[in-house]
């Protein structure tokens, strides 16, 4: 097999590695939102769809319309870059960790910008629990889930819950929470990450979420209620630099966040110290 031909064969296994490690492993809550594809152009829409109205009608007239309203939600897509130069490509060829660690890195470096998008949109709910001096009870929980629920926001196994370290150690305390004749099995679907389900709410742990003072922003929301978009998925290009003896990679995504229904999300702040 010629040079050129295991240089090929590199670099997209390469690519492969860093998309299925984006996937796995590098965004937490790209899963727990609203998705959309191939998107071609610098912005898109997403649609929200108000509620319906059921009637009667009469024999062999025609069935009124439910006249839905539809209002259009834009979102920005940017575009987002992770790169490093790789001297000794060869022996990289051939060690299959070495490269691993290399694709893996610039997976998690798009995976933190997804999550970012994604917690910047979350951040900007209206729907906020504010107790003084409190850390992650029962009871707000409990106020989140009537907010979600006066606002009949389905409560149909689409539910998230994202909190901080501190946090999921408070909810570690809450017996129901803790115990697996509660909360059952913990969902694999989510790759690489702890979760549970308590309340009707899928539970993840975040490490990203805005901090203010001692309060952390901990969120509840509806998957539909939150959208992220993008127009190109994980791309990985890899050439060489003579003058640097060297082979760059560049791994570059497309991406933009918006939310959809601020009645399906809501904060909560908590104390993030003991």
């Amino acid at each position: 097999m010629s040079e050129n031909s295991i240089e090929n064969a590199f670099i997209k296994q390469f690519e492969a590695e860093v998309h299925l490690a984006y996937q796995q492993t590098g965004t937490k809550l790209r899963q727990t939102v609203r998705n959309k594809s191939n998107v071609v152009g610098a912005t898109t829409v997403f649609q929200k769809v108000g509620r319906g109205t059921a009637s009667t009608k009469q024999r062999n007239q025609p069935i009124t319309t439910m006249n839905l309203d539809y209002t259009s939600v834009e979102c920005n897509l940017q575009d987002y870059y992770a790169g490093d130069w790789i001297d000794a490509l060869d022996e990289i060829k051939t060690n299959i960790d070495e490269r691993k660690v290399i694709a893996s890195a610039g997976a998690y470096a798009l995976g933190r910008k997804t999550d970012e998008l994604i917690i910047t949109e979350l951040e900007k709910a209206t729907q906020i629990i504010d107790v003084a001096d409190s850390g992650l009870t029962k009871d707000k929980i409990m106020a989140a889930i009537e907010l979600l629920n006066a606002a009949e926001v389905p409560d149909d196994g689409q539910r998230f819950g994202v909190v901080g370290v501190h946090q999921w150690n408070e909810l570690l305390k809450i017996e129901e929470f803790s115990s697996a004749s509660y909360v059952g099995e913990n969902y694999p679907f989510l790759n690489g990450f702890e979760n549970r389900k308590w309340m009707g709410i899928i539970w993840l742990l975040h490490t990203g979420l805005p901090l203010s003072d001692t309060n952390r922003s901990c969120f509840i929301y509806h998957k539909h209620s939150i959208g992220h978009a993008c127009g190109q998925d994980v791309k990985t290009d890899i050439f060489w630099n003579g003058e640097c003896a060297a082979y760059f990679v560049s791994n570059s995504m497309s991406q933009g966040s918006a939310i959809i229904d601020q009645t399906g999300i809501v904060k909560i702040l908590c104390k993030d110290t003991a």
